[in-house]
C-alpha cells in the first residue's frame, strides 16, 4: 500500500494568494506538457509541458500527462509527455513514460495506486506516421492503444526512485482490445471495468454511411472487459446502439452494483456481472453529453439526508444535430458557428421509494458550454469551469464546408468563444436559484480541448492545459497551454480554517465510528454549540481528470454526532463509510472536516481493505447522542470574512433520523 502522509501546510504563495484572491484565479507555474490528464501525487523540480490528463496521487503531487507530442521539455532525449507537479512549489518535473497515453481513460486502485489505460498508436510530428508500426524514433512514443500503465504516487524524497515512476510495458501488462477514449470505472471490490472505445484515433466513432455499427469497419471497439480481467472482453449492446457517440461514455456505479451509463441520447442500467442492460428513458431535448459535444456530468454529495441516493446532474453539451458530427474523419458542419446548450438535467437512477427512474429538468446554466467540467467542492457544492461556448470538443484540419485548414478561423479547433467565468451550483437551493457567479473573477487562458480541473488537498482547484491543436502550436487562436492556474472559491475569504485532530489513515465499511477534536480556534462568529451543529465530515474522491470529466469523482458524507466542549472546543463521534462499497469504492480519497461551510485541508485516507477483493462490511455503530455545552469559555469574534454555503449539518434534531438510517446498510 503507498505512504498516507499528513496534508502539508500549504506555502505562503499559496496562502498569500488565496487570501487576497477569494473567487479568483492565481497563476501556478509551468506544467512542461499539456494536462490532458491530471491525477493528485507527491513532489518535483521544475519542468514544461501542458496537463491532459491529471490525479492527485497523493498529498505532495499533481500527476500529469499529456498525448504525445512536440513539447519544449525533454526526457530520456524525446520530448516529455508526463510530468508531477509539485502542490507546495508549483514546479513540475518531466517523467517518463513508454506509451502514447493520447485520450486514454483512468481510474484509482484501492491501495491508492493509479492505472491508466488505452491511448493511441504511436506517432510523429504533426500526427504525422511513426517510423514503424509500433514506435516513432522522433518522439520516442510506442503504440499506446492496449496498454495499462500503473503509477505508486511517492513523496518528494523519492521522486526518482525506479518504484515511483510509470510501469508501462504492453508486452508484460496490456488490455485484450484496443481501447482510445474507452470509459473506465471502478467496482465494489476495486476491479475497473473498461467500456468501448475507438481501435484509433479520430472524430466520432462511426463512418457515413453507418452500416456496420457495431465495429465500422474495424474502427470501434464495442467490448468490455474488466482489470483485473475477469475472462475474454465481451460486447456490449448498448455500444452497438449508440454507435457514433459513445465516446467516453458516462458510467457511474449504483448502490445495486449496476452501472449507470449514458451515451448519444440513450441511458441503460448495466449489471456489468451478468451483461444485461435496463432501458432508461432517453436524454431530453435531443442534447448530447458525451465527447465530442462534452457536457458536465457529476454525481451530487451522497448525503445521509438522501439516505445515500444517487443522483447525477448533466449540464450543457450540445443539442447539434447528429448529422452535424460527421465521422471519424471531420464534423459535416462549421462546429464553431453552432452554440452549445445551458440544459440541465437531473436523474436518479435507483429511487428509493419505488417509482420509475426519470430525468427531471433542472436549473439551466448561466452559459452554455461544451468542456465545462464539475469539481465537487468540500462544501457541497459544485463548481463548473472551462469550456467553450461555441462548437464541440475534438480538433480537424477541414470540415465538409471548410475544405482546407487555411480556411479555419480558429486553426484546428472545432470550438470558440472561451468561457473563461466559472459558476457555482449548489444542488440543496430551491429551484430557480442554484446557480450563481456572485463574487467570481474570470479567467483570461483558454481552457479549450484537452484542458483539465482538480480539486487539491488545501479545497482550491488546480486548472490547466488546454490544446486543441494536432501538435504543438503556440500561436495558432487557442494555443498549447503550459501555463496552470488555481481558482480560490469563496470560503477562502474566511481568515479561520477548521483544525482537526484524531483522523485515521484508513476507513473501513461500517464497524466503530471514531472521534475527531475540533479546536475551539477552528470558527469564529458563532458559539461551539453553534459550530458544532454545523459541522459535517466529508469525503472527496477527486478522480482522474481528462477531457472536461472526473472519471471516479464522488462526495460522500460520513454520519456524525457531537459532544461540546467547555472551553469551546468539541468531538465529532464519526461513522465509518457506509457498509455498502458500491457507494464509495476502495481506494484513496481526501477528509474533509467542514465548518460553516468553511473546510479544513483535506487529509488522504484509504478506504477499504487496499487490496482488489470483496471488501469486508460490518453493521455500522450506534453514535453517541448529542451533547452540548451550557456554557464556554471562548470567546467568539466575528472574522469579518465571508462564508460558504452551508449545505447539511447534523444537529440535534436530526440525530433519530441518523439511528434510522444505520439500519439501510446493517
Amino acid at each position: 500500500m503507498s505512504s498516507i502522509l499528513p496534508w502539508l501546510a500549504l506555502s505562503s504563495l499559496s496562502l498569500s494568494a488565496a487570501a487576497q484572491h477569494p473567487g479568483s484565479f492565481v497563476q501556478a507555474g509551468n506544467t512542461l506538457v499539456s494536462a490532458m490528464m491530471v491525477r493528485r501525487a507527491w513532489s518535483a523540480t521544475p519542468s514544461i509541458h501542458p496537463p491532459h490528463q491529471m490525479f492527485l496521487g497523493n498529498d505532495e503531487l499533481v500527476y500529469i500527462l499529456d498525448k504525445t507530442e512536440g513539447n519544449a521539455a525533454q526526457v530520456d532525449g524525446h520530448p516529455a509527455w508526463g510530468s508531477a507537479w509539485n502542490i507546495n512549489t508549483h514546479q513540475a518535473t518531466t517523467m517518463s513514460v513508454l506509451t502514447n497515453t493520447f485520450c486514454a481513460s483512468g481510474m484509482h486502485l484501492p491501495n491508492g495506486s493509479y492505472a491508466t489505460f488505452g491511448g493511441n498508436g504511436a506517432i510523429s510530428i504533426g500526427y504525422g506516421t511513426p517510423s514503424s508500426t509500433s514506435y516513432d524514433n522522433v518522439y520516442g512514443d510506442y503504440d499506446g492503444r492496449k496498454s495499462i500503465r500503473i503509477l505508486n504516487p511517492c513523496t518528494t524524497a523519492n521522486l526518482s526512485s525506479p518504484d515511483c515512476q510509470w510501469y508501462d510495458n504492453p508486452a508484460v501488462l496490456s488490455m485484450q482490445e484496443t481501447r482510445w477514449y474507452s470509459a473506465a470505472e471502478a467496482l465494489g471490490d476495486g476491479t475497473i471495468v473498461l467500456i468501448g472505445g475507438f481501435t484509433s484515433g479520430g472524430y466520432v466513432n462511426r463512418n457515413v454511411p453507418n452500416d456496420d455499427p457495431a465495429y465500422e469497419g474495424g474502427g470501434a471497439t464495442p467490448t468490455y472487459e474488466f482489470y483485473p480481467s475477469r475472462g475474454p472482453a465481451t460486447v456490449m449492446n448498448f455500444m452497438v446502439t449508440t454507435s457514433g457517440l459513445n465516446s467516453y461514455a458516462h458510467t457511474y456505479l449504483m448502490p445495486s452494483g449496476k452501472l449507470l451509463v449514458q451515451a448519444n441520447l440513450s441511458t441503460i442500467l448495466w449489471d456489468p456481472n451478468q451483461n444485461v442492460e435496463t432501458p432508461l428513458p432517453d436524454m431530453p431535448n435531443g442534447v448530447v453529453r458525451v465527447y465530442p459535444a462534452s457536457g458536465a456530468v457529476a454525481m451530487l454529495p451522497l448525503t445521509p439526508a438522501t439516505n445515500y441516493t444517487p443522483t447525477l446532474l448533466f449540464c450543457g453539451g450540445s443539442d447539434m444535430p447528429a448529422d452535424y458530427y460527421g465521422n471519424y474523419s471531420w464534423p459535416f458542419y462549421n462546429t464553431w458557428t453552432y452554440p452549445t446548450s445551458k440544459d440541465c438535467q437531473r436523474l436518479t437512477p435507483e429511487p428509493q421509494d419505488g417509482s420509475s427512474p426519470a430525468y427531471e429538468q433542472d436549473d439551466a446554466m448561466l452559459v452554455g458550454r461544451t468542456m465545462g467540467q464539475f469539481i465537487t467542492l468540500p462544501d457541497g457544492t459544485m463548481l463548473v469551469i472551462n469550456g467553450a461556448a461555441n462548437g464541440t470538443a475534438g480538433f480537424a484540419n477541414q470540415t465538409l464546408y471548410t475544405p482546407s485548414l487555411a480556411q479555419m478561423p480558429f486553426f484546428q479547433s472545432l470550438a470558440s468563444g472561451p468561457v473563461g467565468t466559472p459558476a457555482i451550483y449548489n444542488p440543496n437551493a430551491p429551484t430557480g436559484s442554484r446557480w450563481s457567479t456572485a463574487g467570481l473573477s474570470s479567467s483570461n487562458i483558454a481552457r479549450m480541448y484537452h484542458s483539465t480541473a482538480i480539486l487539491l488537498p488545501d479545497a482550491s482547484v488546480l486548472i490547466a492545459g488546454s490544446n486543441p491543436n494536432i501538435d504543438v502550436e503556440l500561436t495558432s487562436p487557442y494555443p498549447t497551454t503550459y501555463t496552470a492556474e488555481i481558482f480560490y472559491p469563496s470560503y477562502f475569504s474566511s481568515s479561520v480554517r477548521p483544525q482537526a485532530t484524531g483522523i485515521p489513515q484508513t476507513l473501513s465499511y461500517g464497524g466503530p465510528y471514531f472521534d475527531l477534536t475540533i479546536s475551539s480556534t477552528s470558527y469564529a462568529g458563532t458559539s461551539a454549540n453553534d459550530a458544532a451543529a454545523n459541522t459535517t465530515v466529508v469525503l472527496v474522491r477527486s478522480g482522474f481528470t481528462t477531457h472536461a470529466m472526473n472519471m471516479g469523482q464522488r462526495y460522500l458524507q460520513l454520519n456524525n454526532t457531537y459532544a461540546v466542549n467547555n472551553d469551546g472546543s468539541y468531538v465529532l463521534h464519526v461513522s465509518q463509510v457506509p457498509p455498502n462499497p458500491n457507494l464509495l469504492t476502495p481506494g484513496p480519497a481526501l477528509l474533509f472536516v467542514v465548518v460553516n461551510g468553511i473546510p479544513s485541508n483535506g487529509t488522504m485516507v484509504i478506504v477499504g481493505t487496499g487490496n482488489v477483493e470483496t471488501q469486508p462490511t460490518v453493521t455500522a455503530a450506534v453514535l453517541p447522542a448529542v451533547a452540548t455545552a451550557t456554557t464556554t469559555t471562548k470567546t467568539n469574534k466575528t472574522s469579518g470574512a465571508g462564508r460558504g454555503v452551508v449545505v447539511s449539518a447534523v444537529t440535534a434534531a436530526a440525530v433519530g433520523g441518523v439511528l434510522a438510517l444505520l439500519s439501510v446498510f446493517a
